[in-house]
């Protein structure tokens, strides 16, 4: 890494454990990319003074060369273990090894093959409109078609967090009345496609 880990605190006590535990999982991540340039993390406690049942949030943003920065938020979740820090720092730096994986691949040129033995493939789009008043919107494609697809077909319960410009994985099928999408997934960063 370039440039020293940068560690902010909020709600929480910096304590030196803590301090331990992130300098322990940015060193870990030199072994699957040595072109890391920076690592800043957020680690933000419960914001109320009734500290139990609270999750811990932990936000880390890696840079890397052309412009690939991975970013990574983990505070979703009501298991009991999250409410300790060091457990959510490991969870957040466990999804930021799995994206620098992704990353490394793409700049290698290598691309990660997502179509699962029995599953359709899944294509690269972006939400390009709405329609008011209603649950449902269309996806271009990287050929530039328009495919349909509704709130049903958002994974994860996303439709909400999509927004004109969003960039999706979609799997495309024939409906009754032409292309729509099922399996609708947000990805995080946006790219050209």
């Amino acid at each position: 890494m370039q440039a020293p880990i940068e560690i902010a605190f909020q709600h929480c006590e910096p304590t030196e454990e803590i301090r331990a535990e992130v300098a322990k999982q940015a060193k870990r991540l030199e072994k699957f990319s040595d072109r890391i340039t920076s690592c800043h993390v957020a680690i933000v406690g419960p914001q109320t003074r009734h500290r139990q049942g609270e999750l811990f949030k932990i936000d880390i943003r890696i840079a890397m060369p052309e412009h690939h920065d991975v970013m990574v938020t983990r505070a979703r979740g009501d298991a009991p273990e999250r409410e300790h820090p060091l457990v959510a720092i490991r969870e957040a730096f466990d999804a930021a090894v799995r994206q620098i994986e992704d990353v490394t691949r793409d700049m290698r040129g290598q691309v990660k093959d997502h179509q699962v033995k029995g599953r359709p493939a899944e294509s690269l789009g972006r939400v390009t409109k709405f329609l008011a008043g209603e649950d449902c919107g269309f996806i271009e494609t990287a050929e530039g078609r328009e495919v349909y697809f509704h709130r049903n077909a958002v994974v994860g319960g996303a439709f909400d967090r999509l927004s004109v410009g969003s960039e999706v994985r979609f799997v495309e099928e024939q409906g009754v009345k032409g292309a729509q999408s099922s399996a609708v997934r947000l990805v995080g960063k946006p790219h050209a496609v």
